[in-house]
C-alpha cells in the first residue's frame, strides 16, 4: 500500500490517496479541493481510482467530490447519516464559506462494519465515529487509521456545527479507536500524522 497526502482547498484538508502498487487501484479519501492537483497524481502513478470516500459531508471534504468523479467514473461514498449533507450547502456548510455547492448525490451509503475493498491486498473497514458529524467515520487497513474530523494529533474535531456531540466524538474515540493497537499510524483530516499511542499518551481531551 502506498499513501500520498495532498492538503487541498481553503481550510487546508488532508485529502489521501491509497493505492497498491501491484494493481495500481485506488482510494480518494476527501477532496476537498484542488481536484488538478489529485488528478496530476492519479496520472503521474497510473492509477484506476476505484472509489472516492468522504469521511464526513462538510464542504472542506467533499467540494471535489463531482468534478472527480467526471473524471474518473469512481462512485462516491458516504456514511448514511451524512449523506444529506452532499446535497445541501446549508448542510454541508459551503453556504457560510464562500457559496452553496451540491457535492452529490453518495453513489453508495456507508454503514458501521462495511469493508471497502480497493484492490489486491487493499481493504478499508468503515468504523463510524459520530460526534463531528452523525454521519462521521474512519478508515482502518492494516497498520493505517484514516480517522477524517474525529481524531487530530492532540486534538479532537470541532462539536459545535450542527448534528456535534461533544460526549459522543469523546466516547467514540475512546471505545472504537484507543482500542487499537499503539503502533497504529494515524492519518487525520487536517494537520499532521501521529499514532494511537502518541494520542493515547499526549492528546488532553482523552486522557
Amino acid at each position: 500500500m502506498k499513501i500520498v497526502k495532498l492538503e487541498v482547498g481553503s481550510l487546508g484538508t488532508n485529502c489521501y490517496i491509497v493505492f497498491t502498487e501491484e494493481t495500481r487501484e485506488a482510494a480518494v479519501i476527501d477532496p476537498g479541493g484542488s481536484v488538478a492537483e489529485i488528478l496530476g497524481v492519479v496520472g503521474k502513478e497510473k492509477l484506476t481510482v476505484k472509489y472516492i470516500i468522504n469521511t464526513h459531508g462538510h464542504a472542506d471534504h467533499v467540494l471535489g467530490n463531482m468534478r472527480l468523479k467526471e473524471a474518473t467514473g469512481a462512485p462516491i461514498l458516504i456514511h448514511e447519516a451524512d449523506a444529506d449533507m452532499l446535497t445541501s450547502g446549508q448542510l454541508n456548510l459551503s453556504a457560510w464559506i464562500g457559496g452553496s455547492v451540491s457535492c452529490g448525490p453518495a453513489d453508495t451509503l456507508l454503514k458501521e462494519g462495511d469493508v471497502i475493498k480497493v484492490g489486491q491486498g487493499l481493504e478499508l473497514a468503515v468504523i463510524h465515529t459520530p460526534g463531528h458529524t452523525p454521519g462521521c467515520i474512519c478508515l482502518k487497513t492494516d497498520g493505517v487509521l484514516f480517522s477524517g474530523d474525529t481524531l487530530f494529533a492532540e486534538s479532537i474535531g470541532r462539536t459545535d456545527f450542527p448534528g456535534g456531540s461533544y460526549s459522543q466524538l469523546i466516547n467514540n474515540v475512546k471505545e472504537k479507536l484507543l482500542i487499537l493497537d499503539d503502533s497504529v499510524k494515524v492519518y487525520p483530516g487536517h494537520g499532521p500524522e501521529t499514532s494511537i499511542g502518541r494520542e493515547r499518551k499526549m492528546n488532553p481531551f482523552i486522557q
